[in-house]
């Protein structure tokens, strides 16, 4: 038996080790499993691109597709929506478009919405204090200035409402 080049694995064996067996040829079947290699690093299932990621070997060698993204941030790219698509040409076209590009299961902004919701009922200075931004003290001395005015202005209505109804 003649083999010209050095095997690595069990396919580039094929049937030969399988045919050692059936035939109860101890010989062949010792010299054949004694060319295989036992680093796993020469099998050709483990031979991918040193410079990918895990993630990206896996979906490259099980030909998975790209996974839908779970979040989609509206502040800093246009949402997909497909929804569009649904209403003037079917369902058909919508599950095409969604094959092509998947929509986000869930369409926010840039926090959570428990948080978007707290900050929505926080003053000025708060919402900078939390985005670690120094607040502009012109800014917000001019709107203590007007809210200071504000409040004058409904002390002297509930004030003169008052002042009227007695007399």
């Amino acid at each position: 038996m003649q083999i010209e080049s050095p095997l690595v694995n069990e396919l580039q064996l094929g049937n030969r080790l399988n045919d050692a067996v059936e035939h109860h040829r101890r010989g062949e079947f010792a010299l054949l499993l004694s060319m295989l290699s036992n680093d796993a690093c020469d099998m050709s299932q483990f031979q991918v691109d040193k410079n990918l990621s895990i993630d990206e070997k896996l979906y490259k060698q099980l030909h998975i597709p790209k996974p839908q993204a779970l979040v989609c941030d509206i502040s800093q790219q246009q949402a997909i929506n497909h929804a569009g698509d649904f209403y003037e040409s079917g369902l058909s076209q919508f599950h095409l478009q969604q094959a092509l590009k998947p929509e986000a299961v869930v369409t926010r902004g840039k926090y959570d919405e428990d948080l978007q919701i707290t900050l929505a009922n926080c003053d000025l200075l708060t919402k900078l204090k939390h985005q670690q931004l120094v607040p502009d003290t012109s800014a917000l001395a001019q709107n203590e200035f007007l809210e200071q005015l504000t409040i004058q202005r409904k002390m002297s209505e509930t004030l003169a409402s008052q002042l009227y109804a007695v007399a």
